[in-house]
């Protein structure tokens, strides 16, 4: 099979063809790797590979499994590969492989996939763009100089140059959907607690981040949750399953649904006129659908990101470098990681266990704020960030930050690390000032590629909130979106 008819296919359309004997599993992992080879060089997508292994399962393929034969990519972080390193980006973790599969790996190796390598992502998934110091930024295929977001940027380029049909992304502050959003891709961040973190972890950012895929296509997306879903024994969370495969929602009519739409920035902030220009074209869409939709005000403050995510997120931060000091077997040091994460766990260890405590206390305040928002609305729809997709370095550290930090880090100021931290988030947030707060709150979120600058031809996407559990609603109104204004054909050329 060569490149352009391997493109033409979603993951589901591949399977199928594996599934009639017109392509083996084998031909289209070698379209893989061969693609692979083709642009990863330039793009810095994948960092890890697994092709002998993958090739080795590729002749046991169960050809009635849902993906079966399909190329795969899992991102290198949260999600364990028997065998494979999993860095999490992070210089203390170069040596570790994992023991074991996590549990949804099992699962997406029971559905067929071929899993030939490993993708790129920032340190611990902290930021919203992929620029890594261990392995260096991942590159937007749509423009090389752009990001393609973060953390899940290196699945999100892997998908959008066509080296796999879809890959794992996982969202904690919006993840799934912001790599989605620069790189025209699809991304739906599931309800808490919908896909298990075993065995790796119980929860990941005390609930926040939850694992999920970036796709083409709306199906495949579906499909791959129907797939992955569920909890494993001794999970903190056991939620209600679908009623009905996710799959099905996708060509059923979401009927005529009530949406409250909003351009205002969280923060207060300008929002960059290509955002605007994508949710008002969503709007029309809409209409001319037959849904209702009307501005409506945020249910969202800027304290909800800048004061009470951000304690949690140093929180866990702090965590995540005592457990890396259980791995070294010794005290985690700053030359073990990039330094503005070594001031976020300084910033962790500073707040006491009562400021903890009282930030999740708020979070349910939060998730009440946006329940009676849905006592209006089906839907809350926003821009996914609130510029189009920024060039790379451009949300690092400034020059004198950088000299800051490290003396910030050596001394352990407190009140410079606070200073210099929330600095730091001031300008994370103005970039995404609404993507974290589902992650609060839990509810399922997607990112939905409708619009494209006319200029530099970047993708912008369009984020609709749901209440917990109805990821139903959403793969709906996904699909009939995605009837309605065509996005498969639109890719990159590179």
């Amino acid at each position: 099979m060569d490149f352009s008819t391997y493109r033409q296919y979603d993951a589901l359309g591949l399977a199928e063809l594996v599934r009639k004997a017109e392509v083996t599993p084998q031909e289209l992992l070698d379209t893989a790797i061969a693609r692979l080879e083709q642009v990863n060089p330039e793009l810095n997508a994948v960092i890890h590979f697994r092709f002998d292994t993958a090739r080795q399962e590729a002749g046991s393929v169960d050809r009635n499994a849902p993906f079966a034969g399909v190329p795969f990519l899992v991102k290198d972080l949260g999600m364990e590969v028997e065998g494979m390193p999993m860095c999490s980006g992070c210089r203390g973790y170069r040596d570790y492989v994992s023991p074991q599969d996590s549990f949804a790996v099992q699962k997406m190796k029971k559905a067929g996939l071929l899993i030939l390598g490993k993708a790129n992502t920032p340190e611990f998934g902290i930021t919203p763009f992929t620029e890594p110091k261990l392995f260096g930024p991942t590159k937007n295929p749509w423009n090389t100089a752009h990001t393609p977001g973060g953390s899940s940027g290196g699945s999100a380029a892997s998908v959008a140059s066509g080296i796999v049909p879809m890959a794992t992304a996982n969202d904690g502050g919006g993840s799934i959907r912001m790599p989605a959003s620069s790189c025209g891709l699809f991304g739906l961040k599931p309800t808490r607690g919908r896909v298990s973190w075993a065995t790796l972890e119980g929860e990941m950012w005390s609930g926040a981040a939850v694992e999920g895929c970036v796709s083409r296509s709306v199906r495949d997306s579906a499909a791959y949750l129907d797939v992955i879903q569920g909890a494993a024994p001794g999970d903190p969370y056991i939620i209600e399953p679908p009623k009905r495969p996710y799959l099905e929602e996708v060509g059923t009519s979401p009927g005529k649904l009530r949406i409250g739409y909003s351009v205002a920035h969280t923060l207060g902030h300008d929002v960059d006129p290509a955002c605007v220009d994508a949710i008002k074209k969503t709007v029309d869409i809409l209409r001319s659908e037959g849904h209702i939709v009307e501005e409506a005000p945020l249910p969202y403050r800027k304290e909800d990101l800048t004061k009470i995510f951000l304690v949690v997120v140093a929180g866990e931060v702090a965590g995540e470098i005592r457990v890396l000091s259980d791995y070294l077997g010794r005290k985690a040091r700053p030359s073990d990681m990039e330094a503005p994460t070594y001031a976020l766990y300084l910033l962790g260890n500073a707040f006491h266990a009562g400021e903890f405590t009282y930030a999740k206390y708020k979070w349910a305040e939060i998730s009440r704020r946006c329940a009676a928002f849905h006592d209006q609305y089906d839907l809350l729809l926003t821009p996914t960030l609130a510029k189009r997709p920024i060039r790379i370095g451009s949300l690092q550290p400034s020059a004198a930050e950088q000299m800051l930090l490290p003396i910030v880090n050596q001394l352990g100021l407190g009140s410079a690390v606070r200073a210099t931290i929330e600095g730091l988030a001031e300008k994370i947030y103005d970039y995404m000032p609404w993507t974290a707060l589902a992650n609060l709150t839990g509810q399922p979120s997607m990112s939905v590629p409708l619009h494209w600058t006319e200029a530099e031809n970047l993708p912008v996407g369009s984020m609709f909130t749901a209440l917990q559990g109805r990821e139903d609603l959403l793969f709906r109104l996904a699909g009939q979106l995605e009837k309605a204004a065509p996005w498969w054909d639109n890719v990159p050329q590179l």
